[in-house]
């Protein structure tokens, strides 16, 4: 699961607009327009999400989901040590 306020600030970590992220999963620039458009959990096709979140995880983003262990609590993003972005 990720939000859209999770997308967009992954992108921000990563310093990547959404044409680049759109680019690194393999879907279309309206894809990503809309999932972070989407005001909350990010629904859609399940493969789409997944090309997303690998392209995310890929580049070097953790997505902390509620619960999860974190310095903080809420959802959020971790960029990871020693991970250089693949922007």
């Amino acid at each position: 699961m990720i939000t859209d306020t999770q997308m967009r600030a992954a992108r921000a970590l990563l310093g990547i607009d959404q044409r680049q992220l759109a680019a690194l999963a393999g879907v279309s620039l309206p894809t990503i327009q809309r999932m972070e458009s989407s005001g909350g959990v990010v629904r859609g096709v399940v493969e789409t999400l997944v090309k997303v979140i690998d392209a995310l995880e890929r580049s070097g983003i953790e997505l902390i989901g509620d619960n999860a262990p974190s310095a903080g609590g809420g959802r959020g993003v971790r960029l990871r040590q020693n991970q250089a972005p693949n922007a």
